[in-house]
Formats: structure tokens, C-alpha cells, sequence
């Protein structure tokens, strides 16, 4: 029995309109990220997350991402023209203007393209033009905050947006009255989450004790000059009980790592470390600065910390020390400002550490009670909301 052509055709032409309903009714989600690990961590966390929910994710972020998007999950990346706005100057100010307004427009015809359902967006001045371009298409968009205290881009653009999430509770007067916002979290990579299924245990009297010390650029910096000084002043009993792991800037890092030579310490010594919530899991004790993923990272994980917020000098809201007050509180960290962060400090705050390791214990109980699983999940949820799905 020959089977009519006119029932191919009519096949076909089902079988395509079909799955373009599917496609048309499948939520499309772009996300917008400032060129940091800082802001792009938390998007790739949500992007997985996402696509793991049968949704279409693309990512718009600038030209400084390329060194962290390896492995991040977009269906499309959109490059957008932006730089922060600079007015020291007549040409500086139009220059920025300009280049602004190009990734403006450049956004919505991306979105025009593309037709998201929801537009998210992590901070910094890469998110300014897409999201702008987004409010002004009447698409729905959702803020994340990472900071107990708002950034100067999503201060900004917190009035054009639907509603915000945010890492923890912000602090008063950081946003207008009547926005919707909730209180998500931080999504962290899996490799945190990996890391948290590992207990603390504190060090035994045989075994070395570790501390890990990192904290960006500037922090990284500051600890390198900083630490040989600090470590000097243990008697040679501890400094020889200590394995040392040092974040630190390339151009410092012979001369740290000669000077903990010197000090008959053992230490491992780079520029950046990739595995990073795993040296945070096996670690007795972290100092750092207080950036919101370090704070998320280190209560999910449960480890104890001295923190050094970013000085108020280069932090024009102080984010970090509000981030660090969040661990404060819990009595599992130390918040030391770097004015008052004198070597015989941390001598001292080392040497009382390696005596009473039970007190790391408490103190790691206490911090991880303030972890927060689920953000990447409670994010999600937020996004599948109020895309209207």
C-alpha cells in the first residue's frame, strides 16, 4: 500500500510547528554579569541551575570576562560595549557616554532578537546597559544584590527593576520603600557546596596546623607584606607546627615565599588558586578579606576566620565590613579593620588558635548555622516566578 506524499508533507508540517510551540513556550533567561569572579560566580551557579530546569540561558557581560567563562553554561554569549562612567573630564565623560549608549542600544537589539521572558542581573557597570535596555522593553527584571550594602550599578537601576534579591539582609535605607525584595543568598559554584559535606577537625598535636590566607588583588597584597612580620613573632615551636597557604600577588611571591623560608615555615604560595572552597574545607583557620562570596563560602563550609575588611578608603559604601558583620555576629569570626590590624595582632590571635584548637571547633559550629544551601534554588524559584512561568 502506497502511503500518499501529501502525508509526508502534512507530517512534517506538524512535526515543526510542534516544536517550535515548544521552543516558543520553553522561558528564555538572560543574564547580565560584571567581568569579576565576583559577580559572574553567582550567574553561572544560577545559569546551571536554570538549565538544569529545561530553561534557555544566555549570558551579556563585557570583553574582562574571558578568563572565567570556560565553563559557564550560556546557550548564547553577548559581549556589550561598557566601561563605569567617568566625568573627571570633558572627553573622558563623552567618552563614557558614548560608549555607554552603544551597549545600550547594542542590548536591545540583543533582547529584540532573543526575546527573553526575565533578565537578571549581578552587579557592576556591564549591567547597567542591558538591564536599562530590558526596563525599557517592559521585560521583567530581577536585581541580586551579593553585598549587605547596595553597589553603585544596581543603586542605579534598583527603581526600573521588578524586584530584588539579595545575599543577606540589607542594610536600612540601601533601597527605596515598595520594591519587592527577598532574601536568597548567595548561589555558590558546586565545588562549595562539594567542600561543605567536609567536617571540621581540628588539628591534632602531630599534624600540621593550616591556615589559609587570601583576598584579591588588594588583599593579596596587603597579606604578603603583611604575614612574614606577623608569623615572626610565634616562637619557633608554632612556626614550625604551621602549614602555611598564601594567596599572593606574582610580583610578591619570591619574596614571601623566601621570607617564610627564613622562618622555618612550610607554606604553599601562588598567585591564585583555582580549588579554592576545597584549601577553605581543609583549613583550621582562613584569613581574608570580606567579599560577599568569601562570607557565604566560609559560613556554608563552617570554617573559622579573621576577617580584614577592604579599608573604607577604597570601599566607597564599606560592603565588606557590612558582609563581615553577617559572620560577626554568629561568634565565628573575627572582624579586625586593617588600621588596627597590627602584626602583634594576629601573633597573638594565631598563637591563642594553635593553643585551644576547641575553640575552632565552636567556632565552626556557630558560622555554618548562617550558611545558606538553598540560594541557588530560592534564586531560581524567584526568576521561574516572575518570568511567569
Amino acid at each position: 500500500m502506497q502511503i500518499p506524499t501529501d502525508a509526508f508533507l502534512y507530517a512534517a508540517v506538524f512535526f515543526l510547528i510542534l516544536q517550535f510551540n515548544v521552543a516558543m513556550s520553553q522561558v528564555k533567561a538572560l543574564l547580565c554579569a560584571g567581568g569579576t569572579g565576583g559577580h559572574l560566580f553567582p550567574a553561572q551557579a544560577l545559569a546551571q541551575e536554570l538549565k538544569n530546569r529545561g530553561l534557555f540561558v544566555d549570558l551579556a557581560t563585557d570583553l574582562r570576562a574571558a578568563a572565567y567563562l570556560d565553563d559557564f553554561p550560556a546557550d548564547h554569549l553577548h559581549i556589550i560595549p561598557s566601561e563605569p562612567f567617568s566625568g573627571k573630564n570633558l572627553v573622558t565623560g563623552l567618552g563614557s557616554l558614548i560608549r555607554l549608549g552603544s551597549g545600550y542600544w547594542k542590548s536591545r537589539l540583543i533582547i529584540s532578537q532573543t526575546q527573553p521572558h526575565i533578565v537578571v542581573g549581578f552587579g557592576g557597570y556591564p549591567t547597567v546597559a542591558p538591564m536599562m535596555a530590558a526596563a525599557h522593553m517592559n521585560i521583567s527584571c530581577i536585581l541580586h544584590e551579593q553585598n549587605a550594602v547596595m553597589g553603585r550599578a544596581n543603586t542605579f537601576l534598583a527603581s526600573r527593576v521588578t524586584a530584588v534579591a539579595t545575599g543577606f539582609h540589607l542594610k536600612a535605607g540601601c533601597i527605596h520603600d515598595g520594591l519587592s525584595v527577598i532574601v536568597t543568598g548567595i548561589p555558590l559554584r558546586e565545588s562549595a557546596h562539594i567542600a561543605s559535606e567536609t567536617p571540621f577537625v581540628p588539628p591534632s598535636s602531630d599534624e600540621p596546623f593550616k591556615l589559609l590566607v587570601f583576598g584579591g588583588s588588594q588583599g593579596a597584597r596587603f597579606f604578603s607584606d603583611f604575614l612574614p612580620e606577623a608569623l615572626s613573632g610565634l616562637d619557633e615551636t608554632k612556626r614550625k607546627q604551621l602549614l602555611v597557604v598564601l594567596q599572593s600577588r606574582p610580583e610578591n611571591r619570591e619574596n614571601v615565599q623566601y621570607a617564610l623560608d627564613h622562618l622555618g615555615i612550610q607554606s604553599e604560595v601562588a598567585p591564585f588558586f583555582k580549588n579554592l572552597p576545597e584549601r577553605i574545607a581543609c583549613a583550621h583557620l582562613i584569613l581574608c578579606r570580606a567579599g560577599a562570596s568569601s562570607v557565604a563560602e566560609l559560613a556554608l563550609i563552617g570554617r573559622p576566620s579573621v576577617l580584614v575588611p577592604l579599608p573604607r578608603a577604597q570601599s566607597l559604601n564599606d560592603d565588606q565590613g557590612a558582609n563581615a558583620a553577617y559572620l560577626e555576629q554568629t561568634g565565628g569570626a573575627t572582624i579586625i579593620q586593617q588600621k588596627d590590624f597590627l602584626p602583634e595582632v594576629f601573633t597573638r590571635i594565631l598563637s591563642q588558635a594553635i593553643d585551644h584548637p576547641e575553640n575552632l571547633s565552636t567556632q565552626a559550629e556557630k558560622v555554618r548555622l548562617c550558611g545558606v544551601a538553598d540560594a541557588t534554588e530560592r534564586l531560581a524559584n524567584m526568576v521561574e516566578q516572575y518570568a511567569g512561568r
